[in-house]
């Protein structure tokens, strides 16, 4: 399976850090250009994002994840189903994401839609994972109160025995889909009038237009 980030790295963009944003009418396009940049300006973890979820009770929560792929234009990532933004995703599937670059004042911030990926989308990308990875999957219950250290390297050690050779994905473990509907592209200056670009999704494609600072 082809992966869209590793064709992002290779790309041979010129794209420079202007003192203003060339906008160009795709807003995938703009994200791969400036995904690139961050991967060439040595960023520490370009393909980390700040995944925002709600509770069902409004309480808001964020934490660091990687985006793996970008299929028919949507954001991919993995990660425990029972776990709290797990749950959170089943009961409000919209969600936020912030990529934010230091070395080069950037903040790429996307909203949009989030949905479990296809099975087999989550199959083969788990078969990809180090054994001990997939072994993790298993014996983690993420988000859950962990009574003792030793619960979980007992698992770990009962499904090493388990799974002596080939480890099959669990249920509660795997991919989610998101599909954007908006996009700001923020770059900073130092007069603090920083440039902000949007992308909103309507019934006619991309609208595209600035906010004040």
């Amino acid at each position: 399976m082809s992966n869209p980030l590793d064709q992002y790295r290779d790309s041979h963009h010129e794209f420079q850090h202007d003192s203003t944003i060339n906008a160009v009418e795709d807003p995938f396009k703009f994200f791969a250009d400036w995904f690139s940049f961050a991967d060439q300006s040595d960023e520490m973890e370009a393909n980390a994002f700040v995944l925002g979820t709600t509770s069902l009770d409004h309480q808001s929560s964020t934490r660091i994840v990687y985006l793996k792929e970008i299929l028919e234009e949507q954001f991919i990532f993995y990660t425990n189903y029972n776990s709290q933004k797990g749950q959170e995703i089943e009961v409000n599937p919209k969600v936020s994401m912030l990529f934010f670059y230091p070395k080069s004042s950037r903040q790429i911030r996307i909203e949009g839609i989030c949905t479990k990926t296809d099975e087999s989308v989550s199959d083969d990308y788990f078969n990809s994972r180090p054994r001990g990875s997939k072994i993790g999957a298993w014996a983690s219950h993420q988000s859950d109160e962990l009574s003792s250290p030793t619960d979980l390297t007992d698992r770990v050690a009962e499904l090493e025995l388990k799974y002596p050779n080939d480890i099959p994905r669990p249920e509660h473990w795997g991919g989610y889909q998101i599909q954007p509907t908006r996009f700001e592209f923020w770059m900073g200056k130092k007069s603090r009038l920083h440039e902000r670009i949007v992308f909103d999704q309507t019934n006619k494609g991309w609208k595209i237009y600035r906010k004040n600072p």
